[in-house]
Protein backbone atom coordinates (compact mmCIF):
# COMPACT_ATOMS: atom_id res chain seq x y z
CA UNK A 1 0.00 0.00 0.00
CA UNK A 2 1.00 3.44 -0.21
CA UNK A 3 1.55 5.87 2.36
CA UNK A 4 -1.92 7.68 0.82
CA UNK A 5 -3.86 4.72 1.61
CA UNK A 6 -2.21 4.11 4.66
CA UNK A 7 -3.05 7.25 5.81
CA UNK A 8 -6.54 7.63 4.66
CA UNK A 9 -6.97 4.00 6.33
CA UNK A 10 -5.61 4.89 9.34
CA UNK A 11 -7.34 8.06 9.72
CA UNK A 12 -4.12 10.04 10.35
CA UNK A 13 -3.29 13.44 10.69
CA UNK A 14 -0.68 14.70 8.33
CA UNK A 15 1.38 17.13 9.57
CA UNK A 16 4.27 17.13 6.70
CA UNK A 17 3.06 15.30 3.27
CA UNK A 18 5.75 14.13 0.82
CA UNK A 19 5.85 11.16 -1.52
CA UNK A 20 2.98 9.89 -0.71
CA UNK A 21 2.49 7.40 -3.54
CA UNK A 22 6.34 5.99 -1.93
CA UNK A 23 5.49 1.79 -1.13
CA UNK A 24 4.73 1.03 2.45
CA UNK A 25 6.61 -2.39 2.84
CA UNK A 26 6.40 -2.97 6.58
CA UNK A 27 6.21 -1.33 9.86
CA UNK A 28 9.01 -0.57 12.83
CA UNK A 29 8.33 1.09 16.33
CA UNK A 30 11.06 2.94 18.18
CA UNK A 31 12.19 5.99 20.07
CA UNK A 32 15.91 5.14 20.89
CA UNK A 33 17.18 6.94 17.18
CA UNK A 34 20.14 4.99 17.11
CA UNK A 35 18.03 1.77 17.41
CA UNK A 36 15.90 3.17 14.59
CA UNK A 37 18.74 4.14 12.39
CA UNK A 38 20.47 0.48 12.70
CA UNK A 39 17.32 -1.52 12.77
CA UNK A 40 14.03 0.35 10.33
CA UNK A 41 14.11 -0.92 6.72
CA UNK A 42 13.82 1.25 3.40
CA UNK A 43 9.71 1.50 2.92
CA UNK A 44 8.87 1.28 6.87
CA UNK A 45 5.88 3.00 8.33
CA UNK A 46 7.88 4.47 11.36
CA UNK A 47 5.89 4.56 14.52
CA UNK A 48 7.38 6.99 17.49
CA UNK A 49 6.40 9.36 19.65
CA UNK A 50 9.72 11.47 19.25
CA UNK A 51 8.85 14.76 17.76
CA UNK A 52 12.30 16.40 16.99
CA UNK A 53 14.69 17.52 14.60
CA UNK A 54 15.98 14.61 14.94
CA UNK A 55 12.87 12.39 13.20
CA UNK A 56 13.04 13.54 9.64
CA UNK A 57 16.85 13.09 9.80
CA UNK A 58 16.61 9.59 10.91
CA UNK A 59 13.16 8.90 8.00
CA UNK A 60 15.72 10.22 5.45
CA UNK A 61 18.85 8.18 6.34
CA UNK A 62 16.46 5.32 6.91
CA UNK A 63 14.14 5.37 3.78
CA UNK A 64 11.30 4.91 5.79
CA UNK A 65 8.12 5.62 3.90
CA UNK A 66 6.34 7.52 6.01
CA UNK A 67 6.22 8.56 9.90
CA UNK A 68 3.55 8.49 12.25
CA UNK A 69 4.29 10.14 15.49
CA UNK A 70 1.81 8.41 17.87
CA UNK A 71 0.33 8.69 21.22
CA UNK A 72 -1.10 12.43 20.65
CA UNK A 73 2.65 13.71 20.81
CA UNK A 74 3.35 16.76 18.98
CA UNK A 75 6.45 17.08 16.50
CA UNK A 76 7.89 20.48 17.50
CA UNK A 77 8.32 23.61 14.74
CA UNK A 78 12.03 22.51 13.55
CA UNK A 79 11.49 18.78 12.84
CA UNK A 80 8.25 20.31 10.64
CA UNK A 81 10.47 22.43 8.88
CA UNK A 82 12.91 20.17 8.17
CA UNK A 83 10.35 17.35 6.99
CA UNK A 84 9.37 19.88 4.27
CA UNK A 85 12.34 20.92 3.61
CA UNK A 86 13.45 16.68 2.92
CA UNK A 87 9.79 15.90 1.48
CA UNK A 88 9.65 13.09 4.47
CA UNK A 89 5.67 12.21 5.31
CA UNK A 90 4.96 12.76 9.12
CA UNK A 91 1.62 12.09 10.31
CA UNK A 92 0.28 12.25 13.64
CA UNK A 93 -2.34 9.65 15.46
CA UNK A 94 -4.08 9.67 18.84
CA UNK A 95 -3.79 6.03 18.65
CA UNK A 96 -1.25 4.03 20.17
CA UNK A 97 2.13 2.83 18.59
CA UNK A 98 0.36 -1.02 19.08
CA UNK A 99 -2.33 -0.12 17.60
CA UNK A 100 -0.97 1.57 14.94
CA UNK A 101 1.12 -1.03 13.96
CA UNK A 102 -2.08 -3.83 14.05
CA UNK A 103 -3.37 -1.62 11.60
CA UNK A 104 -0.49 -1.36 9.29
CA UNK A 105 -0.28 -5.07 9.59
CA UNK A 106 -3.49 -5.85 8.47
CA UNK A 107 -3.16 -3.34 5.18
CA UNK A 108 0.17 -5.08 4.61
Amino acid sequence: MTVKEIAERLALTPICVGDVEKCVTGCHIGDLLSLVMSKAQSGDAWITIQGNINVPAVASLTDCAMVIVAEGMKLDENAQSRAEQEGISIYSSEKSAYALACEIKECL
